[in-house]
């Protein structure tokens, strides 16, 4: 019930993520990530540890002088909750599958420094890396040892996820608060580095089934199939990453132009109109009132393509409007202003792409803007490698100028790497499951199975990442 795959790479992708969280939150000066282990030992010892310095150039690695959670680490029972034992924020983040945030060291309830030597600790936030127990085939057993409680009481035997790695960072003293943007944004990169580090264990997996195969080819194919069904289904997450990094792209486009023109967003023009109008009309219920005022809230939240913008538009705002109106007596103007108002939130939807705003924006070139806008309002339904290379292309271009755009380019990246090694993974498993199954598998002596798809196939398993069909040229990616 752990991620189990080799120190090397486990290092390299916590590096990656605290570089990540770096570029993400300016404020964050100190990252450190802890692998979980097993049940029941659940054994918490710190990866790496990497401190940022003032010009947020150099980042130096490495372990503190001190500390419990140094390897080989502490198990379960040394650092959870017991009578007469300091409070560890650690223990809640295991136990309770919770973040924990230290807004106020002076009174963090959880700080073992305050409670033993009186001394305050940084301004922190500490996320749990979770993964589903189905993605790591841990829902099939029913008789796991699972770790207990002081009070004799089993934790996660009822939860769907299993802690593998805990993530705390330090930040600049008074700069973070609970659920803050910097805990979000942190939140959702536990997300990413969890489906990094089980795809890093499902290629591990893979490459153990492989060499197995040769000896016991029906076993072979049932431990792959098993292993990889889940891995698979995650293309669809990487496409809705992929989509919500676009989305914060377009939202910084418009703002950069809004600031350009010094105008006033149409989309909280709108909103505020319908506010103003929904509290003139005092007898409205409140659950009703509850429900629109969220849906402004949540389309000023969104940054949608106007395509699928207009329909959410129409059915989350427009559908609930009109169904007001006709409940309540409002007067021809305001009705009015009401219908001005949902036209104005579909007309913000164009703002970004509007020909006479682009044309008056000169900052970069005609043909790198023309090309920009378009990537940014198509419609985005399946994976595309082009699209993304377009992207991460033009992003490098500093004379683009959008406040995140680094940030952004090097998400766009990772899940170009990701989606590049899922695919090729699957190629890879698809390729060994039909030769075996279809009784190709059956070689002289003890053949290596890489050996055999070279020879055969002209095709190179020794890793996912290198796989290539010689006969077949490159293939474009899209799911």
């Amino acid at each position: 019930m752990s991620i189990e795959i080799e120190e090397a790479i486990l290092k390299k992708a916590c590096m990656e993520m605290i570089d990540t969280i770096f570029v993400c939150l300016p404020n964050a000066f100190k990252g450190t990530i802890y692998r979980v282990g097993k049940v029941p030992d659940l054994v918490v010892e710190r990866i790496t540890s990497g401190v940022i310095d003032d010009e947020r150039s150099t980042i130096t690695w490495g372990f503190p002088a001190q500390s419990e959670y140094n390897p080989p680490g502490r198990s379960w029972k040394e650092y959870r909750d017991e009578p007469g034992r300091p409070l560890e924020a650690m223990s809640w983040c295991v136990k309770r599958q919770k973040s924990w945030t230290a807004e106020d060291p002076a009174n963090d309830t959880r700080s073992v420094r305050l409670q033993v030597q009186l001394e305050m600790e940084d301004f922190h936030h500490m996320e749990p890396v979770l993964v589903r127990k189905s993605d790591l085939n841990l829902d099939i057993y029913s008789s796991l040892d699972y770790p207990r409680n002081y009070g004799g009481d089993t934790i996660w035997k009822d939860s769907d996820y299993v802690v593998v790695a805990v993530i705390k960072i330090h930040f600049r003293p008074y700069t973070i608060t609970i659920n803050s943007h910097e805990t979000r944004v942190i939140k959702k990169l536990s997300r990413s580095l969890g489906t990094e580090l089980l795809s890093y264990q499902l290629s591990q997996n893979t490459m153990k089934a492989m060499q197995d195969l040769s000896k016991d080819r029906l076993n072979a194919c049932n431990i792959l199939a098993d292993s990889l069904r889940n891995a698979i289904t995650k293309s669809g997450l990487i496409l809705s990453m992929v989509k919500q990094e676009i989305g914060y792209l377009r939202e910084q486009w418009e703002q950069l132009l809004l600031k350009e023109r010094k105008e006033k967003s149409l989309k909280e023009e709108g909103v505020n109109k319908l506010n103003s109008i929904l509290s003139d009309i005092k007898e409205a219920d409140e659950l009703s009132r509850e429900v629109l005022i969220n849906a402004h809230n949540k389309f000023l939240e969104l940054s949608l393509p106007p395509d699928h913008g207009e329909r959410w538009v129409e059915m989350q705002i427009g559908e609930r409007w009109k169904s007001l109106l006709e409940r309540y007596d409002l007067s021809d103007e305001k009705r009015d202003v009401v219908r001005g108002a949902i036209d104005e939130l579909k007309s913000s939807l164009q703002f970004g792409r509007d020909p006479q705003v682009i044309s008056d924006y000169d900052k970069i070139p005609d043909v790198i803007k023309k090309e920009w806008v378009s990537l940014l309002y198509e419609n985005t339904e399946h994976y595309d490698a082009d699209v993304l290379d377009r992207f991460i292309e033009i992003l490098g271009n500093p004379a683009l100028g959008l406040p995140s755009q680094d940030r952004s380019r090097k998400s766009l990246v990772h899940l170009k790497a990701l989606a590049e090694t899922m695919y090729q993974l699957e190629r890879n498993t698809n390729f060994l499951l039909r030769e075996v199954l279809n009784g190709n598998g059956e070689r002289n002596g003890n053949a290596d199975i890489s050996k055999f798809a070279k020879e055969k196939y002209g095709i190179s398993i020794t890793k996912p990442s290198l796989l290539e069909m010689e006969d077949d040229g490159q293939q474009k990616l899209k799911f």
